[in-house]
């Protein structure tokens, strides 16, 4: 099939199939009038693409888990684990972030107590002397 009938079959753009082609992802052959066709296995592994890339996962990650051979059940459980292990340390990072924030927050309020006690003595103090 010819690169705008992958694309369509799998609800992506031309430009897409494109660039997973030219990156690696997926595999085409040129005819002698150099358009490139695609083996209906490319719709399949399009579509895994597709799927690891719903779940976040990288480029890189996807070229590593379409080198493993299709997923049987143990491989499903498998990527379950590794996601939900993915998605802790993701939790951990945001609440790493977030406690940053709070912090921050903190540092300014006591950094507006503080000027605003240092000009109100700074104030005092020049009103005594103009005295």
């Amino acid at each position: 099939m010819k690169i705008g009938e992958l694309a369509q079959l799998a609800n992506v753009t031309k430009r897409t199939v494109d660039y997973y082609t030219n990156i690696g992802l997926l595999e085409a052959e040129r005819s002698p009038s150099n358009y490139r066709y695609y083996h209906k296995q490319q719709l399949e592994r399009l579509r895994r693409i597709i799927a690891y890339k719903e779940k976040h996962y990288s480029l890189e990650e996807i070229r590593e888990c379409l080198l493993q051979p299709e997923h049987n059940t143990l491989d499903i459980k498998e990527t379950g684990v590794q996601l939900k292990e993915k998605l802790h340390g993701l939790n951990e990072e945001l609440q790493e972030v977030l406690d940053l924030i709070k912090k921050d927050k903190k540092n300014e309020r006591l950094l507006k107590k503080q000027i605003s006690h240092e000009s109100m003595t700074l104030i005092q103090s020049l009103l005594v002397l103009l005295i």
